[in-house]
C-alpha cells in the first residue's frame, strides 16, 4: 500500500516526480508538454490542489517543511494548548489562513500554476478550510476577497469541494459568484432516484434544471453547479450499481475506513454475478446515470473510467491501492465497449443541442411570441404536474419538456441559436407505465433518440409510450 493519490502535499510549486516518465528533474518540463498537447486538442486542464493541510500531520508527525520554518504562522493551533493542531481536515492539521504569509504562499502558488505551468483552473480540496476566519466558514472571508482582486487567479476557473470535517463544514451553495462547486445535493439525489427511492421527483426537477434552489439566491448561474454522481472518493459508477456495502478490507483498516452510506444498490447480488437479469439491469442503471449527467443543466463531471465501467471491487476508499484496484484496464470487453459508445452518444447530444447547456436558469414561462414555456414538467397523463403531484411519495416518473427556443446562446451576429424541442422522461420506479406524450402547438412527430432500456432510434406515435422500469428516455420533436 502507498499514498497513491498524493493528497499529503509538501511542495506547492512542483508536480510529483512519480508522474514523470523521465524521473527526477523532468517533471516540470513534462507537465508543461502535457498541458500544451491537451490544449492543442481543445482540452483544458483543471489542477486538483490541496492547500487545506500538509503531509506533516498532527503533533506526532514529521517535521518536513512549514513546521520547521514557522509552526505558528503556517498552522492553526489549539488556542488552549498550542502543542496541538486544530484539525478541520481529518488529516492532522489545517493551514492557518489568518496569517498573511500563509495566504501569500498559497496565492504565489496559484499564480505560478497559471502563469508558468499554464493550467486553466483549480479544484480546491476541502475548500471551506480556506474560508474559516476565526472558526466558522465565512464566504466573504479574506481568501475569497484576495482571489477576486487578483488579476491572474480571478480569471481562472475556480471549483470548490464545498465541505470539510469541521463544524458547519457542509457549504454547498454558499461560495461566492465566479466559483463552481461540486454539487453534493445533485449526487445524492440522482443516486436515490436510480436506486428506486420514493419521494424524489420534486428534488429531481431542481437538479435536472441546474439547482436554482441552491445557486440562484446568490445570483449565480447554472455553471455554479458541477454535477456528478461519482468521483475519486467513494464507489465507481460500476460499483454503485453492484454493491450495497463497501469492501475495504484490502486497505488494512478492518473495513472501518470509507463512507458507510453510499446510496447504492446491488440489484440482487453483492458484487460480480453471472445472473444475466442482474447484469443487464446494472448496465441500464449505469446508462441512466450517464444520460442524467449529460442532459442536466450545469457542468457534468464523470469519474475517470466510469464511461468504461471501471470497478474497484467494492473498495470505496482506494487512495492506498497502486495496483489493479485503481488502474484502468484499457482492454475493454463487449459490455464495456457498449457503455463507452453510449457515453459518447449522450455527451455528443449535449454538445450539439444548446437547450441542454444553458448558462441562465429556466423561468418556467413562455418567451415573447411563444406559447410553450421554456420548461414544463409533465406527468404520465401528458398534463403538467400539479402541486399534489410534487408531494406524492409514490411518484417515480417525471417528464421534462424543454422548448427548442429556450436557449441563451447567440451567434457572432447576436442572433439566438435555437435547439431541438426535447422531452426527457425518467422512471426511477420498479414498474413500467404508459406515458401520454404531450401535443404541441406546431404539428410534428416525437422521435425517440435515447432509451436506456434498449438501443436504436425510432419515431413514436402521438399517444401512449411505454416507459420501462428503471429507465430514461429522451425524445426530440420533429416538426412537420
Amino acid at each position: 500500500m502507498s499514498n497513491y493519490w498524493g493528497y499529503h502535499t509538501i511542495g506547492f510549486f512542483t508536480p510529483h516526480v512519480g508522474y514523470a516518465t523521465g524521473g527526477l528533474g523532468q517533471q516540470v518540463s513534462e507537465f508543461k508538454t502535457m498541458v500544451k498537447r491537451l490544449h492543442s486538442a481543445g482540452i483544458e486542464v483543471i489542477l486538483d490542489v490541496v492547500y487545506n493541510h500538509t503531509g506533516e500531520g498532527n503533533h506526532l508527525g514529521p517535521t518536513l517543511s512549514l513546521r520547521g520554518i514557522d509552526n505558528q504562522a503556517y498552522y492553526r493551533l489549539d488556542p488552549d494548548a498550542k502543542r496541538y493542531y486544530t484539525d478541520f481536515t481529518g488529516c492532522g492539521n489545517s493551514l492557518n489562513m489568518l496569517h498573511r504569509r500563509t495566504v501569500q504562499l498559497i496565492m504565489d502558488s496559484l499564480r505560478y500554476w497559471v502563469q508558468d505551468m499554464h493550467v486553466d483552473g483549480f479544484r480546491f480540496d476541502l475548500a471551506p478550510v480556506l474560508a474559516r476566519e476565526l472558526y466558522e466558514v465565512d464566504r466573504l472571508g479574506r481568501f475569497f476577497a484576495i482571489i477576486q482582486q487578483d488579476p491572474v487567479i480571478s480569471q481562472a476557473k475556480l471549483i470548490a469541494e464545498p465541505w470539510d470535517l469541521g463544524y458547519g463544514g457542509y457549504q454547498v451553495g454558499n461560495f461566492p459568484q465566479g466559483w463552481g462547486e461540486w454539487n453534493g445535493k445533485y449526487r445524492d439525489c440522482l443516486r436515490r432516484v436510480w436506486r428506486g427511492d420514493e419521494g424524489q421527483v420534486a428534488e429531481l426537477a431542481s437538479r435536472l434544471s441546474g439547482s436554482s434552489d441552491v445557486y440562484e439566491r446568490n445570483r449565480r448561474h447554472t455553471y455554479g453547479s458541477i454535477n456528478f454522481v461519482t468521483c475519486h472518493d467513494g464507489f465507481t459508477l460500476h460499483d454503485l450499481a453492484s454493491y450495497n456495502h463497501k469492501h475495504n478490507q484490502a486497505n488494512g483498516e478492518d473495513d472501518r475506513d470509507g463512507h458507510n452510506e453510499n446510496l447504492s444498490n446491488n440489484w440482487g447480488a453483492e458484487g460480480p454475478t453471472d445472473e444475466s437479469r442482474i447484469v443487464e439491469l446494472r448496465e441500464q442503471i449505469k446508462r441512466n446515470m450517464l444520460a442524467s449527467l449529460a442532459f442536466s443543466q450545469g457542468v457534468p463531471m464523470i469519474g475517470h473510467g466510469d464511461e468504461m465501467g471501471r470497478t474497484q471491487r467494492g473498495n470505496n476508499n482506494a487512495y492506498c491501492q497502486d495496483n489493479e484496484t485503481t488502474w484502468i484496464n484499457w482492454e475493454l470487453d463487449e459490455r464495456q465497449t457498449k457503455l463507452l459508445e453510449f457515453a459518447r452518444k449522450v455527451f455528443d447530444l449535449r454538445r450539439s443541442n444548446p437547450v441542454l447547456r444553458r448558462r441562465s436558469f429556466f423561468r418556467g414561462t413562455a418567451a415573447e411570441g411563444e406559447v410553450q414555456k421554456d420548461v414544463a414538467w409533465i406527468r404520465p397523463d401528458g398534463l403538467e404536474m400539479s402541486e399534489g403531484d410534487w408531494h406524492d411519495p409514490k411518484c417515480h416518473v417525471l417528464g421534462m419538456l424543454i422548448h427548442g427556443e429556450a436557449t441563451d446562446e447567440v451567434d457572432e451576429r447576436g442572433r439566438l441559436i435555437t435547439g431541438d424541442t426535447l422531452l426527457l422522461i425518467l422512471n426511477g420506479g420498479p414498474e413500467p407505465l404508459l406515458f401520454h406524450l404531450p401535443t404541441l402547438e406546431r404539428p410534428g412527430l416525437w422521435r425517440e433518440i435515447i432509451n436506456t432500456a434498449r438501443p436504436g432510434r425510432r419515431f413514436v406515435d402521438l399517444g401512449d409510450l411505454n416507459i420501462p422500469a428503471h429507465s430514461l428516455i429522451l425524445l426530440d420533436y420533429d416538426e412537420a
